[in-house]
């Protein structure tokens, strides 16, 4: 240390002032110059060993540092120019005697005991160049030069220029090596310098990165790294880039490789590398720019050109100033030859630009956690997450564990909590290798634990998180905000209006911020304007949320995001969907959302809106159970009951509407509590649960009269006529609430209730056989519908409508009426429309003699109504494909399609399903010659449909008369 306190480097740069201050340039060019080789010195970090060791052990190690380098300085010819504290400025007459003493003089301080067990590493620079001996001391450019290359370093070690470099590489002292550092730019100096660091025996060997100044550091290799054994999958990648490589032509091929944080790219674009290099007979050339290394700025391009034209042996003073005449002499040193170029970690397209050859035969790999858009004529390669298969090869081949494979399942386990990113997977991976004593099956239990799984994925001094945090360092403040808030949906994708919510803003700045995120490779966009973040960068994100915003901050951007999805759900998809008008809380109890609002003006945008945020709506709802928020709770559940309608599954729709139903009674909210039990029955009904139903529905109705909500109890009224109809128990009784219901629906002036009212009036009616009024009321529900332009109704009534006229034999009019409604259905993706009107269009089918047009719809309805849970839908197809595998003659099919039929009418309590398979097993059985059996079917069939008042009653009374007068040419068969 100096006597003034100063830290050695600032001795050097006193030292050299003259160099820079020395009066007028012709004055000094007058003095002679001789070239000598520089060597500055000094023990980087001396203040704080001062105080370690204290003034009187301090002593003793600069007595002992001087010594040590005065005695190489003698040994080799050196000479000692100044020296302040522990800073040493030597010369010598021969880079190769200078390189010996340096090694020597390293070797000697790292053998040396010092005092209090200390270790004494001293930073040396070493340059070859002019300068002019002056009355001041010698002067130059070149021994600024020298101070500065010293001033990159660490303790202990020694670094090259260039020039020197290139005068020692044939003499360097034995064992010794000289390894490239790549080109820096020197502080207050024009030019890069090629900066080399020498290796010896007993010398230390790792550092950290040199202290460039801004613009970062550009060191081009001849050679590619290492090749991974253990690189895994990409073949199709691989093979996309090996075909397009061939077939390149004469143009440049440009590959630019993007992904995430993690994804392998580096990897990938080495191991193509090495598969391609034979095909380049000029060589590779692997040249990092650094665009996300930690401390450093990404490589200038003028600085990237100059060290490729360094590996491409321009001699360092012919390479010209400037990005333009650097590209022109890269470019035309490439002309004609074949050369494959990979560049490392890209920053933007710009700074790649200018390192593109500029001829064709030449190949260039990119490598970028950006998307490089603006390069042009580059084909873009973005890599995915590993698949299954490849994640558990890799979990497998880098943990090397005896017994551990594939498919063990928690090698499964561990790369899904990984996101089966090979980077997470190689963390994880590792340390089950460096830990015998863990298993794979624990550390799976541990990650699946973790309130953090990123903590647990870290080994040495590599993290994913760390990895994460180099792309988010990359965003600007807004962009970084949205990010962390991004976080905090609890759903697993947005758009922009969901963004705007979080984040507070604008629909158009919520745009651009998602793009830009997009760009960083921090989002992917499965579908158009719709983005997601893997799950391990929202843990990161949300993370960053807590680590960093306020809770009030968080909790208000949450607020924001459950505002504009009920709201949303509420005022535009339901109102839309909605099959019934209902009773609202009052304007003041309903929360608008602060952000912008989709335009949803129809019922195929509604509904294509609430498919796509599905997912997020019932995630929002989660949260809300989650934390108590009741009134959330029944409000979000209302909103979405028309999807959970159309879209199911039913059983979790049960478990919804029963949660709202607890929340609305713990408020208190009457109101809330008789929706969502009128919803709660409605979804039990679809499921063939008709008592639950039954018993909700009712119990809806009440607390709509004490409330005196009409609207309420005519939804109640007309719902609770429809499970009356599918017992077939009470036809009366179906028709007798559901003709109230319409004459409430009237009383409002509300047209929906009234199209609905009458459309189910319209079944009660066709059940027991009065077909003109059946018709007469679905013709009116549809015009209403039409009117309304509501096409979900129009193909309800147009698929009830057919049902009236196959009833009464008009097959061709049944046919168009439910053609026409299943393509309504189709195009609105109502699967339970769908399965009606083919169960329907199989039944008119039949009728006409069209079998195999009759079997394909029904057999596509039955599985429609399987995978919706409909156990009424299934039994009706059931019954329908019972029938006509026996009208084609295939009793045996028939007889297994009615006693399954006859199980579940009996398990959903359905009196009028129940008959119909009773009757079609009693014509199996006349088909098979047992007359008996058939009686005996027919007659219970006969008693059901006439305790229920079914509109069978007739036709299957006059099939039993029939058998009965046939029976004595039949006995005993």
């Amino acid at each position: 240390m100096s006597r003034a306190g100063l830290e050695p480097a600032g001795e050097w740069f006193r030292w050299v002032a003259a160099a820079v201050s020395c009066g007028p340039w012709p004055a000094f060019y007058a003095v002679p110059v001789e070239t000598l080789t520089f060597l500055f010195t000094d023990i980087e970090g001396s203040t704080a060993l001062l105080r370690r060791v204290g003034q009187g052990g301090y002593a003793q190690v600069l007595a002992g540092h001087h010594s040590i380098i005065r005695s190489g300085l003698a040994a080799h010819g050196g000479r000692e120019v100044d020296t302040q504290g522990d800073a040493f400025f030597a010369v010598f007459s021969s880079p190769a005697a200078c390189v010996a003493a340096v090694t020597e003089m390293q070797q000697a301080l790292e053998a040396r005991a010092w005092p209090a067990g200390e270790h004494v590493r001293v930073r040396m620079g070493v340059h070859t160049g002019e300068a002019s001996k002056t009355a001041t001391g010698l002067v130059g450019l070149d021994v600024h030069r020298a101070a500065r290359v010293a001033a990159l370093g660490h303790r202990g070690q020694v670094l090259l220029s260039q020039t020197s470099a290139a005068l020692v590489r044939d003499a360097l002292p034995p064992g010794a090596a000289l390894t490239d550092l790549g080109v820096h730019r020197l502080k207050d100096l024009a030019g890069p310098e090629q900066i080399f660091q020498l290796a010896a025996a007993g010398l230390q060997a790792e550092f950290p990165p040199l202290r460039t100044v801004p613009g970062g550091a550009a060191a081009a290799a001849r050679t590619l790294p290492r090749d991974l054994a253990s690189f895994t999958g990409r073949q199709h990648e691989l093979a996309e880039l090996v075909d397009a490589a061939a077939g390149s032509g004469g143009v440049v091929g440009i590959h630019a490789i993007g992904g995430m944080a993690g994804v392998g790219k580096t990897a990938f674009a080495v191991h193509a590398a090495h598969r391609l290099a034979g095909r380049f007979p000029a060589g590779q050339i692997f040249l990092p720019l650094h665009g996300h290394t930690p401390g450093q700025r990404p490589v200038d391009p003028g600085d990237a050109l100059a060290s490729l034209l360094l590996t491409a042996g321009v001699p360092a003073a012919q390479i010209p100033p400037g990005v333009e005449a650097r590209m022109a002499l890269w470019r035309d040193r490439l002309a004609g030859r074949q050369l494959l170029l990979v560049l490392y970690d890209a920053a933007s397209s710009e700074q790649v630009r200018p390192l593109l050859p500029g001829t064709g035969g030449s190949l260039v790999l990119v490598t970028s956690r950006r998307h490089l858009s603006a390069l042009d004529d580059a084909r873009t390669i973005s890599l995915d997450t590993l698949p299954p298969g490849e994640a558990a090869g890799l979990l497998v081949q880098l943990a090397a564990r005896p017994g551990l494979g594939p498919a063990d399942p928690a090698v499964a386990e561990i790369t899904r909590l990984c996101g089966y990113l090979p980077l997470a997977i190689g963390m994880v991976a590792r340390q089950l290798h460096h830990h015998p004593a863990w298993s794979a099956a624990g550390r799976a239990a541990e990650l699946a634990a973790a309130v953090d799984r990123l903590e647990l994925m870290a080994t040495e001094n590599l993290s994913v998180a760390a990895a994460f945090d180099l792309s988010y360092e990359d965003l600007a403040p807004d962009q970084q905000r949205l990010f962390r808030r991004l976080g905090l949906h609890p759903g697993a994708d947005v758009d922009a209006y969901a963004a705007a919510a979080l984040d507070g803003t604008g629909l158009p700045a919520a745009r651009r911020r998602l793009e830009a995120l997009y760009d960083q490779y921090l989002l992917t966009e499965p579908a158009r304007s719709r983005y997601r973040l893997h799950d391990l960068i929202r843990e990161h994100a949300r993370a960053l949320a807590e680590r960093l915003d306020p809770d009030s901050d968080r909790d208000q951007a949450a607020a924001r995001l459950l505002d504009y999805y009920q709201h949303t759900a509420a005022l535009t998809a339901e109102a839309r969907l909605a099959r019934q008008s209902r009773t609202r809380p009052a304007p003041a109890a309903l929360t608008s959302p602060s952000s912008a609002v989709p335009d949803l003006p129809d019922q195929t945008r509604a509904l294509s809106w609430a498919r796509a945020e599905r997912a997020n709506l019932l995630a929002c709802l989660d949260q809300a159970t989650r934390t108590g928020q009741h009134a959330r709770v029944v409000a979000l559940t209302a909103a979405m009951a028309a999807l959970l309608r159309y879209d199911g599954p039913w059983t979790d729709a049960i478990t919804r509407h029963t949660t709202a139903v607890q929340a609305a009674r713990h408020l208190g909210d009457r109101l809330g509590e008789a929706n969502a039990l009128n919803d709660l029955g409605v979804v039990r009904r679809l499921t063939g649960d008709y008592p639950g139903a039954a018993r909700d529905l009712e119990e809806a109705l009440g607390i709509y009269r004490d409330l005196g909500d009409r609207l309420g109890q005519a939804n109640a009224l007309n719902d609770l006529g429809v499970v009356r109809y599918l017992t077939g128990d009470d036809y009366p009784g179906a028709a007798e609430v559901q003709e109230e219901a319409l004459g409430i629906y009237r009383d409002l002036g509300d047209r929906l209730g009234q199209a609905n009212a009458l459309n189910d009036l319209g079944l009660t009616r066709r059940q027991t056989g009065d077909y003109p009024g059946a018709a007469d009321a679905q013709e009116e529900a549809l015009g209403i519908c039409r009117d309304l332009g509501d096409r979900l109704g129009e193909a309800d009534a147009l698929t009830e409508l057919g049902a009236v006229q196959q009833a009464t034999g008009d097959y061709r009019g049944a046919a168009d009426a439910v053609e026409a409604a299943l393509g309504i259905y189709r195009d609105r993706g109502e699967r339970l429309g769908e399965a009606n009107a083919l169960n329907e269009l199989g039944g008119v089918r039949r009728l006409t003699g069209d079998y195999p047009g009759a079997a394909g719809a029904l057999e596509e309805a039955l599985g429609i109504y399987r995978d919706l849970g409909n156990r009424g839908g299934e039994v009706e197809a059931l019954n329908e494909v019972g029938t006509l595998h026996r009208v084609r003659g295939d009793a045996d099919r028939a007889r297994v399609c009615h006693r399954q039929a006859l199980d579940l009418a009996r398990q959903i309590d359905s009196s009028w399903d129940e008959a119909h398979a009773l009757a079609g097993l009693a014509r199996c059985a006349l088909a098979a010659g047992r007359t008996a059996d058939a009686a005996a079917g027919l007659r219970q069939a006969q008693e059901i449909f006439q305790r229920i008042g079914a509109a069978e009653t007739i036709g299957v009374a006059a099939e039993l008369e029939a058998l009965t007068d046939a029976r004595p040419a039949a006995q005993g068969s």
